[in-house]
């Protein structure tokens, strides 16, 4: 009797993947993203998810590291108190520090707008055999200095060169941008945790709340809170505009941040087993020293033993 053959683990965690996957083929409406979704699963299930994934990107990452040919760049974007900083730090728990960095950008400095905007993140790029993380990205340039055109104007470019179509621009830019990046070796994942108004609401109380998260809580939260459905409005522009079968966005539902964890967690592990990631193996030259070696040392274990008598 035939046994069914096995699902990969990219099947086995398609439902949490591909619902919430938009590649720029079709249309996109964000209001058509629910921010509450929750799948078949309830938060203990969730946990047993997201502890499996836990170690499979341990693995993942070992394989990655020693093969050196992969590099691996994942985008974090969200309205503030959307639960980026707690989806990093629960998804990587675990991770050899030493292949993988987390790059959390902010207004930029004197120095980084004399240069492109796209400057100061091919600086932070990962290395081959590495995990990139950005917490907020290149992303900003078309959604806070849009939101903010006075931002724009700090950035000194040439007057005539700030037109009507400057957004159109840097959604080419960041495409062809994604793209090299792809032809070059370096995967890119974009992830946009979809949080609710009302969500948002209940987390800046909860910051308040709490002695041990006001340090989270600025008032700017709350004058960028009021400027809600511009962006809305942006971020769906972006994803329409810069959604490729190379670097797809996913709109992960983040009202519920156990959910969110197993929507990354999934994207990112079957993601990498596509990659076929392996230890490299020695040629024979290489064993036939490795074997010389190993007799030498077991020799000297031996020597060692008939001192000591």
């Amino acid at each position: 009797m035939n046994k069914k053959p096995s699902k990969s683990l990219a099947q086995e965690l398609d439902r949490y993947i591909s619902p919430f996957r938009h590649d720029g083929s079709g249309k996109f409406h964000l209001k058509d993203h629910k921010t509450d979704e929750r799948g078949d699963l309830d938060k203990e299930k969730a946990q047993a998810v997201l502890d499996s994934n836990k170690k499979r990107l341990i693995e993942f990452q070992e394989k990655l590291y020693a093969q050196d040919r992969w590099s691996l760049l994942i985008v974090f974007q969200a309205m503030d108190a959307g639960g980026k900083d707690s989806a990093i730090k629960a998804i990587f728990e675990g991770i050899n520090p030493q292949g993988c960095e987390v790059h959390a950008f902010k207004a930029p400095s004197s120095k980084e707008l004399d240069h492109d905007f796209l400057w100061r993140h091919m600086i932070a790029l990962p290395e081959r055999g590495r995990i990139g993380i950005f917490n907020r990205s290149h992303y900003e340039e078309c959604l806070v200095t849009r939101v903010h055109p006075e931002i724009l104007a700090k950035e000194k470019l040439p007057p005539k060169l700030v037109t009507k179509h400057i957004w159109r621009e840097r959604f080419e830019d960041i495409s062809a941008f994604e793209r090299y990046l792809c032809r070059n070796g370096t995967v890119v994942l974009k992830f946009f945790l979809n949080v609710s108004r009302e969500e948002q609401r209940k987390r800046f109380l909860e910051r308040l709340e709490d002695p041990a998260k006001q340090w989270k809580f600025s008032m700017d939260d709350i004058k960028e809170r009021a400027l809600w459905p511009r962006y809305q409005a942006v971020y769906q522009d972006i994803v329409r505009h810069t959604a490729t079968p190379h670097a797809p966005w996913y709109v992960v539902p983040a009202d519920h941040k156990w959910f969110a964890r197993v929507v990354i967690g999934s994207v990112i592990n079957a993601t990498l087993e596509k990659l076929d990631l392996r230890f490299p193996r020695a040629d024979k030259a290489s064993l036939q020293e490795f074997e010389q070696v190993r007799q030498a040392l077991e020799k000297e274990e031996t020597g060692g033993r008939k001192k000591a008598k």
